[in-house]
């Protein structure tokens, strides 16, 4: 939602002048003739610097919520209840605030004269070209309703791939992070002790050699950074990590990212198996619900969430349109395993396409949760493995001086 300035005129010529809160300059031109206005000038108003505004853009929809949604208003449609009437219903009981903004933009737009796909068109950070394409196809043949049924339930699937994904991953994470935490604390608060202690051993007894063991000078030495140089690492971490991200967003940066993360041991696997399954499962609803071959094709691959499988997409895009088959550019990117190229040549052979994506998309979500469960218990004595080692070091570095100059005194 934007607000909008205003300059308008009525029938006898009086001036009128105000603001406006709406998703486009179309609604609010649309709703000021309502009220018998002759339109002037529409201006959106610039506000000032919000820290809000700022966060807003790297937030995404919440997909259950989304689903959610989508389930209510094909049930409110198939009721009978008027488009208008469903969509204010639907903005009333939505918890997700950034949805609840794009259902007063899309009832907004729909009062002004839009269809439903169109008026979603102007909320592309909520409804995905995905969604769009599906709602644009049940509009088109007349049943709405299944078109956003099936739409929910591809976002529940996708949810539950996410969340699946995302739980395996926050115990490692949680480990790692609390480990860190730990070592940095340690190293900036303990060890600078212990190299006290050291300081007034060497000072006590100077005949004695105080050399420390390269064990702990090592220790002593990233001490000595964290905690006088610690702004050194800070430059080098924030323009990097700016700079990396920068990078990972262009076209020819998330590709080589994507192509680096296929090529890790075991991690790589499942990234594979989670872009496979988002992939197929997307192509399959796509084609259930109507949508256009081509559309189909152009969308699942730029929402499978890996430019590697986008890029192949790409090439099946040309073979489509100049009259080829899906199955034979498959065959030449790595990136499909022999079993997804000849599934889909069985269904594009035997009409039945939707039902083999939807068989690969249910065999690749349960490998999926294999692999995870896999990774998991492989990650988990790894860490504390690497803690351990890490911890085990710090502790016998600064402990080998003090046995080391007491032997000596002794």
């Amino acid at each position: 939602m934007s607000t909008f300035a205003f300059r308008a005129v009525d029938l006898a010529g009086v001036p009128a002048r105000g603001e406006m809160d709406a998703s486009s300059k179309s609604v609010v031109s649309e709703q000021l003739r309502e009220r018998g206005l002759i339109v002037l000038d529409i201006s959106e108003k610039r506000e000032a610097f919000q820290l809000e505004r700022i966060f807003q853009r790297f937030k995404s929809v919440n997909l259950r919520a989304l689903a959610i949604f989508s389930r209510q208003f094909a049930t409110l449609i198939a009721s009978g209840m008027p488009m208008l009437r469903s969509l204010h219903t639907l903005e009333l009981q939505t918890d997700d605030e950034m949805l609840r903004e794009a259902i007063i933009g899309v009832r907004e737009n729909v009062e002004a004269g839009s269809s439903i796909a169109q008026a979603m068109e102007s909320q592309p950070g909520v409804f995905d070209p995905l969604y769009r394409s599906v709602v644009r196809a049940g509009e088109g043949s007349g049943r709405l309703e299944e078109a956003l049924d099936r739409v929910a339930n591809q976002l529940e699937r996708l949810d539950a791939l996410k969340r699946q994904v995302k739980s395996a991953m926050m115990y490692p994470a949680v480990v790692f992070g609390l480990a860190t935490v730990v070592m940095i604390v340690v190293v900036a608060v303990i060890v600078p002790v212990f190299v006290g202690i050291f300081n007034e051993m060497a000072a006590d007894n100077p005949e004695v050699d105080s050399s420390l063991p390269i064990m702990t000078q090592i220790t002593v030495g990233v001490s000595g950074f964290v905690t006088h140089q610690w702004y050194i690492l800070l430059g080098i971490l924030i323009p990097g990590t700016y700079g990396f991200l920068r990078w990972k967003k262009t076209g020819r940066g998330r590709l080589q990212w994507d192509k680096t993360k296929l090529r890790i041991p075991k991690i790589g696997d499942v990234v594979q198996k989670v872009a496979l399954a988002r992939w197929s499962r997307t192509f399959s609803g796509m084609i259930s619900s109507g949508v256009p071959i081509l559309q189909a094709i152009d969308i699942s691959g730029g929402t499978a969430g890996n430019a590697v499988i986008n890029e192949a997409m790409q090439d099946v895009y040309a073979s489509v349109k100049r009259g080829g088959t899906i199955a034979g550019p498959m065959e030449k990117h790595e990136i499909f395993p022999p079993m997804v190229e000849h599934m889909v040549s069985v269904g594009e052979e035997s009409g039945q396409l939707e039902n083999m994506l939807s068989k690969i998309a249910d065999f690749y979500e349960a490998e999926v949760d294999a692999k995870i469960k896999a990774l998991t218990s492989l990650i988990e004595p790894l860490m504390i493995i690497f803690v351990g080692s890490v911890v085990g070091f710090i502790v016998i570095s600064m402990y080998l001086p003090i046995f080391s100059l007491y032997d000596k005194i002794r």
